[in-house]
């Protein structure tokens, strides 16, 4: 199993563009991961990019906008919110909800799977389908979040992120979780184009 469960409907009722049927969550949940998923790839694609150009501490002033940006970016293209958020963050922009928080704090306290977080959660609030996806500290994220960072790099941060709270970690941990939201229509709207393009 890819990842664990701590919070799972069992089916999201959507009104899908032209049918009155609900929407299995797991196609949701497909929907969400593959947003995650593009993501994480593009962000990690960018950081590396950069601190092998730039060093750390220049990945840090380029986090700063381009992860900001990317979400942005995917959040048009798709119709859903996506984002970043922690427990202890470093922007302040970042802070979890109730709920968010709630989850994250429950995932602390749950094992490793393989020395890191693995967990999920996919529910329904407010109207809206949510999906959560933890982050877990890698070890290329240490010179940046661990438990000693270089004097430059803690410099750039201070100077990015005067409050920042996100150092401290260490490899495995969890550092934080992408979080998503979508609403009703969008999200019904997302599927349905999936499926129409599967059949072509």
């Amino acid at each position: 199993m890819r990842y664990i469960v701590i919070s799972l409907v069992s089916v999201f009722s959507l009104a899908a563009c032209k049918s009155d049927q609900a929407v299995p969550i797991e196609k949701a949940q497909a929907q969400s991961e593959a947003l995650v998923d593009r993501f994480q790839k593009q962000l990690l694609g960018t950081l590396t990019k950069t601190m092998e150009s730039e060093g750390t501490a220049g990945a840090v002033n380029v986090c700063a906008t381009a992860a900001p940006a990317l979400a942005q970016q995917l959040s048009k293209e798709s119709g859903a919110l996506i984002r970043r958020t922690a427990l202890r963050t470093r922007n302040p922009a970042a802070q979890a909800d109730a709920t968010e928080s709630r989850i994250m704090e429950s995932w602390v306290a749950a094992p490793l799977e393989d020395g890191r977080p693995k967990h999920w959660s996919s529910y329904e609030q407010n109207g809206e389908y949510r999906f959560m996806r933890a982050i877990p500290t890698m070890p290329m994220c240490l010179a940046c979040h661990g438990e000693s960072v270089a004097p430059d790099v803690s410099a750039a941060i201070r100077a990015r992120y005067p409050q920042d709270q996100a150092t401290g970690f260490s490899a495995g941990q969890l550092r934080g979780a992408f979080s998503i939201r979508w609403d009703r229509a969008a999200l019904a709207q997302t599927i349905s184009q999936s499926e129409v393009s599967k059949t072509k």
